[in-house]
C-alpha cells in the first residue's frame, strides 16, 4: 500500500480523486452538523417560549390591551434563553452528551431567561410578580430538559439507522484498538463511524475496519480519510509517540478521543486528578451501604404498586384483545432463572401463539442476534397482531410487576435469561446472577434492537460494576423516554 510520506490533501498537492473525496466529505458532514444544530437551536427556542407564554398567559393576568407587551416579554425570554444555551457551548456534542452537565446548565439558561423575561416585562409596563417569574423559569426548564431527551432519543435512532454518523480513524492496533472499533461497531446510535484503523497491518487482519497504514503517518491519513476526529487507543503507542501525534492532530483542527484503558467502569467514578501537572484519574471504589438495598426493595413495591394501578385498565383491554383474537391464553408463563441461580416463572401478556415454543427450531436459522445465545426476530411469523402492539409499545412486560411485588425480580436488573442461555455464559458473564434480573436495564434501553451479544455482555456487566440507587433511577426515566420516543417513531 503505497503513499507519499505526507501530502496536503486539500491543496494542490494531493491526487485530484482524494481532493474531490476529501471536499465532499467534509462538505456533507458540515451540513448534515448545521442542519442538527438549527434543528436544537429551533427546539429550544419554542420550549423557552412556550413556557412563558403560558406563564404570562395565567400567572400575569394578560388581557387583549396587554397582549403585545406580554409578546415582548416572550420573545425577549426566548431569545436570552437561546443566548445562555449557546454561550454555555451546549450545542457542542461533547457538552451537551454529559446529561448531568447538559441539566445544570440548562437550569442556568432557565433562570437567566427568567430574569430577562421580568425586566423586560417591567420596562414595557407588565406587571409580574418575582414568584410568577420563578414559575416561568422552572417551567422553561422542564420543557428544556424534556424537549432536549425526546430530540437525544430521536437522533439515536436516526444515528442506529446510519445516519448523521462523524466518520473518525482509529489510532492503534493492539486489542485496546480492536475493542474500540467493536464498540463503534456495537453502538452506532454514538453518532461516531469508524473509517479505518492506523496501525501495524499484520495486527488487524480480519478487522472490520479497513487499514489505512502506519502509526508514523497517522496525521496524513486521518486528512485522506476525510476524517474530522480520531479514536487513540493509549496504550497502543509509546508515551513520546502518543504526546507528538494528539498534538499534530489538534493543530489540524482534529477532535482527539483519547481512552482510558478502562473498561465497563462509569464515568462517574472516574475523577480527573493530576500529579505533578500531568493528567491522571483516580477511580473511585464502590460504596455500597446496606440502605441502598433497602431503598432499592422498597422503589421495587412501591412503584410496582402504582403502575399496576395505574396500568390495570390497559391490562384489561390487552387481556380481552388476546382472547378475542384466538381464544387462547392471556398469560404466558415461562421458567427462568433469577437471583443466585434459583429458578421462577417469569409473567407476560402472551403476544404469540399457543404453539410458538414448537415452531422455534424451525426459525433458528433466521437469528438475527450475532454472537450468543438469545434469539430475536423482528417479523416473528409466531407473534399475533395483537402481541405485534403489545410488544412494541411493553405492554406485554406490565405483568412482570407481580413478579417485582413477589421478589423475584426487580424493576431495573439484567434481563432475565433462560436455563439453556445460562449454560452458555462465560464465567465473568455469570456474575449477572448475583443480582435480581430486571423489568427493564441498561440493555433493554440503550440496545434493545441491537443485534450483537457483545453489546447485551458489555451493558449488563456494566450495570453490575456499577449498580446503585441513582443508575436504578436514571435506568427508570430512561425506560420512560424511550417508550416515548418509539411511539413517536411510529413503533407502536
Amino acid at each position: 500500500m503505497s503513499r507519499p510520506e505526507s501530502v496536503d490533501v486539500t491543496g494542490a498537492g494531493a491526487p485530484p480523486r482524494l481532493r474531490i473525496a476529501h471536499s465532499r466529505a467534509s462538505a456533507e458532514r458540515r451540513s448534515s452538523g448545521s442542519w442538527l444544530r438549527r434543528v436544537l437551536q429551533l427546539l429550544d427556542l419554542c420550549s423557552v417560549m412556550f413556557a412563558w407564554t403560558v406563564t404570562m398567559l395565567l400567572g400575569s393576568g394578560v388581557t387583549t390591551s396587554t397582549l403585545g407587551k406580554a409578546a415582548s416579554a416572550v420573545l425577549a425570554a426566548g431569545a436570552a434563553g437561546l443566548v445562555a444555551i449557546a454561550a454555555q457551548h451546549l450545542y457542542l456534542s461533547r457538552v451537551s452528551a454529559v446529561r448531568a452537565v447538559e441539566l445544570i446548565r440548562l437550569s442556568r439558561a432557565a433562570i437567566f431567561s427568567g430574569v430577562v423575561a421580568y425586566f423586560v416585562a417591567d420596562q414595557v409596563g407588565l406587571a409580574i410578580t418575582v414568584p410568577t417569574a420563578v414559575v416561568g423559569s422552572a417551567i422553561a426548564f422542564v420543557m428544556l430538559a424534556c424537549c432536549r431527551s425526546l430530540y437525544d432519543g430521536w437522533l439515536k435512532a436516526a444515528r442506529g439507522a446510519g445516519r448523521f454518523a462523524r466518520p473518525v480513524v482509529i489510532i492503534g492496533s493492539n486489542d485496546e484498538a480492536s475493542e474500540l472499533c467493536r464498540l463503534l461497531e456495537t453502538h452506532p446510535e454514538v453518532g461516531l463511524r469508524a473509517v479505518g484503523v492506523v496501525g501495524r497491518q499484520d495486527q488487524v487482519q480480519g478487522w472490520r475496519v479497513p487499514w489505512l497504514g502506519r502509526v508514523e503517518e497517522a496525521v496524513e491519513l486521518v486528512e485522506l480519510a476525510g476524517a474530522n476526529g480520531v479514536i487513540v487507543a493509549a496504550s497502543a503507542m509509546p508515551s513520546e509517540q502518543l504526546n507528538r501525534i494528539t498534538r499534530d492532530l489538534l493543530d489540524r483542527g482534529k477532535h482527539v478521543h483519547l481512552s482510558s484503558g478502562l473498561h465497563g467502569i462509569a464515568s462517574r467514578r472516574v475523577r480527573a486528578l493530576p500529579l505533578a501537572n500531568e493528567p491522571m484519574f483516580y477511580l473511585e471504589p464502590i460504596e455500597l451501604k446496606r440502605w441502598q438495598f433497602a431503598a432499592k426493595r422498597l422503589l421495587d413495591i412501591v412503584l410496582a404498586s402504582i403502575l399496576l394501578v395505574l396500568t390495570f385498565p390497559v391490562l384489561v383491554v390487552a387481556a380481552i384483545a388476546i382472547k378475542l383474537e384466538d381464544h387462547g391464553s392471556v398469560i404466558f408463563r415461562q421458567e427462568r432463572v433469577g437471583r443466585g441461580g434459583s429458578r421462577f416463572k417469569v409473567l407476560k401478556l402472551r403476544t404469540m401463539r399457543p404453539d410458538a415454543e414448537q415452531l422455534l427450531p424451525e426459525l433458528l436459522e433466521q437469528n438475527e442476534r450475532v454472537e450468543g445465545p438469545l434469539f430475536k426476530l423482528s417479523t416473528d411469523p409466531r407473534r399475533t397482531r395483537v402481541g405485534r402492539l403489545l410488544e412494541a409499545t411493553s405492554i406485554d412486560e406490565l405483568p412482570q410487576l407481580i413478579n417485582v411485588l413477589r421478589g423475584e425480580m426487580s424493576l431495573v436488573g439484567p434481563r432475565p435469561a433462560l436455563a439453556h442461555e445460562i449454560e452458555q455464559f462465560d464465567e465473568e458473564l455469570l456474575v449477572r446472577l448475583s443480582v435480581p434480573p430486571g423489568v427493564t436495564g441498561l440493555w433493554q434501553v440503550e440496545a434493545r434492537d441491537n443485534p450483537s451479544f457483545h453489546a447485551y455482555r458489555r451493558l449488563d456487566l456494566f450495570y453490575i460494576e456499577n449498580w446503585s440507587v441513582a443508575l436504578d433511577l436514571a435506568v427508570i426515566f430512561a425506560t420512560f423516554k424511550s417508550l416515548i420516543v418509539r411511539l413517536l417513531h411510529g413503533r407502536g
